[in-house]
């Protein structure tokens, strides 16, 4: 008895795959475009579970991503998500407290390598002389 031909089975179920992928990537686009987003292949091909050779063998879905990212940009933060005024003053205070270290730290780096540098000099100008 020869083997079933079962051809017709894999190809419909490679098409049910493909469509399937295909509305996974679709919701994924207009669920970026409701959020006001702007979307990447990455970031669409991470949501729909498919891969990005794949989405970018698909010319209408990769057009409107690069529609999605174009429009301007999206909403800004709301006020409980940006640092405050006191917040930004306070770190500013401490990186210049901290740069006013550093420049201390150089200055007396720089005053210890020039006495090591006058040392060195001394001592072969001495040892030259015997």
């Amino acid at each position: 008895m020869p083997p079933a031909d079962n051809a017709r089975f894999l190809v419909e179920a490679s098409k049910a795959r493909s469509r399937q992928a295909r509305e996974r990537a679709e919701e994924a686009i207009k669920a970026a475009a409701r959020r006001n987003e702007r979307p990447t292949v990455v970031g669409i091909a991470n949501a729909a579970s498919v891969s990005r050779s794949w989405l970018y063998t698909q010319t209408d879905l990769i057009s409107a991503i690069n529609q999605l990212q174009q429009r301007g940009p999206g909403p800004r933060r709301n006020g409980r998500h940006s640092a405050s005024d006191a917040s930004l003053q306070r770190r500013l205070e401490t990186a210049l407290e901290r740069n006013r270290q550093l420049r201390d730290q150089l200055t007396n780096l720089n005053r210890k390598l020039e006495t090591a540098h006058g040392e060195i000099r001394r001592l072969r100008s001495g040892a030259t002389r015997q």
